[in-house]
């Protein structure tokens, strides 16, 4: 599982690494947040799916950020390989909450975001977990959360409210990845965040410049992308036992690379996707 993939730089060290990654993890599954990877930073488009889809990934998660780009509703409507978080309105399109197979195994994978410190207004993250896993468990012990948000307590108090019953918790959103892997005693791995893919030397990927000024003046200042590297990917090897459901390992991953250059904000190949 990758953190949030910031725009160009996350979409390059991503498709560098990613591969590469697979094979030497040995992962069955790839498991990406890709509510930031959109050309400004914010939301998705279908283009970026067939991007993921090609690079192998089973799953792409989001955020408060999916809704960024108003081409995505479509997508989200007619596919599940793509999740919203669950805890939206229900008369919004798309879904949070999507099975796979992998190896003959059925996969679950939830969405949800978190309320501390967040701006929209969604439903208790908790409850819409605890209704999620009674559709998920007929199907599949294999169950993985990704919870985006702010507060590291609010991610560690879902993982222990869902401890035993699922899989694996991971946060996401905050784009910084935490030192905190583990996997808790009722056998479900835990980290609060995976980080992101984007450039290194940034503020969740974007220009710290800006960000500074608005944080002293207060003032409204459009967020740029950061394009300059080297960039980082992170995120976390997750493996699971197939007969319990229960993680057996959880190994916190990160990949600077300091050899891409990207020529232009939205270096992108239209022609492939």
């Amino acid at each position: 599982m990758l953190g949030d993939i910031c725009a160009a730089p996350g979409r390059a060290i991503f498709q560098k690494h990613c591969a590469q990654l697979k094979q030497q993890y040995g992962a069955d599954a790839v498991i990406v947040n890709g509510e930031n990877s959109a050309s400004n930073g914010k939301g998705i488009t279908s283009r970026i799916m067939k991007f993921f889809k090609h690079h192998s990934v089973n799953v792409v998660t989001s955020g408060n950020h999916i809704w960024a780009q108003r081409e995505i509703y479509s997508y989200l409507k007619a596919n599940t390989d793509l999740l919203r978080p669950a805890n939206f309105p229900s008369e919004c399109p798309g879904v949070g909450v999507t099975t796979f197979e992998v190896r003959g195994y059925t996969v679950g994978v939830i969405n949800l975001q978190a309320r501390t410190f967040m701006r929209e207004f969604v439903s208790c993250p908790f409850k819409a977990a605890e209704s999620l896993l009674t559709y998920l468990k007929p199907r599949t012990k294999i169950i993985i959360v990704d919870f985006h948000g702010e507060a590291t307590s609010e991610k560690m108090g879902l993982a222990y409210f869902l401890e035993g019953k699922v899989s694996a918790v991971v946060g996401t959103h905050t784009h910084v990845l935490t030192h905190d892997a583990r996997i808790l005693p009722g056998g479900t791995a835990y980290i609060t965040d995976l980080g992101m893919a984007g450039a290194l030397n940034s503020m969740i990927g974007m220009k710290k410049e800006p960000i500074i000024t608005h944080m002293i003046t207060q003032l409204p200042i459009r967020f740029e992308v950061e394009t300059t590297g080297p960039m980082v990917l992170s995120g976390a090897c997750i493996s699971i036992d197939t007969t319990t459901g229960k993680a057996v390992g959880i190994e916190p991953i990160k990949v600077i690379d300091e050899a891409i250059v990207l020529e232009g904000p939205d270096e992108f190949d239209e022609r492939k996707y």
